[in-house]
């Protein structure tokens, strides 16, 4: 059975206790990382600066100033000991999490399908690793 590394483990633990539940069921059938939770300011405005978000600090729910939890979580497949960042299988994992999250009835939003309507082709921007709490 596939389980976080020490890094993932300290990235979903920044994140709110939902999230967790959810990333602690997917690893149990789907092997992943956890790549981002909780952002400090430098980090979201870097994102910012070179398009990997569109939202400065403290608007992305990444943000949070400790003891609070980030309210978003990057994750993505980790298959054959790397990541795999390529945009199919990013799109099965975000799927099967998808699916997870409804069974284990935790409302989400992906960053593939920000307005949650099943359709990927009307996005403008695309985070197919972006989870958050809706």
């Amino acid at each position: 059975m596939p389980k976080f590394s020490k890094e993932s483990l300290e990235r979903l633990a920044s994140c709110e206790q939902l999230l967790q539940d959810l990333f602690n069921e997917v690893i149990k059938h789907f092997d992943c990382t956890i790549v981002d939770g909780i952002r400090d300011e430098k980090t979201q405005e870097l994102y910012f600066n070179i398009g990997r978000s569109k939202l400065h600090f403290p608007k992305s729910k990444h943000n949070a100033i400790p003891p609070a939890k980030s309210k978003a979580v990057d994750a993505a497949p980790y298959i054959d000991g790397a990541i795999v960042w390529e945009e199919h299988q990013m799109l099965l994992f975000s799927g099967f999490v998808l699916g997870v999250a409804k069974e284990m009835g935790i409302k989400i939003r992906w960053g593939g399908d920000w307005d949650s309507d099943n359709n990927v082709n009307d996005e403008n921007f695309s985070d197919l690793a972006h989870f958050e709490l809706a």
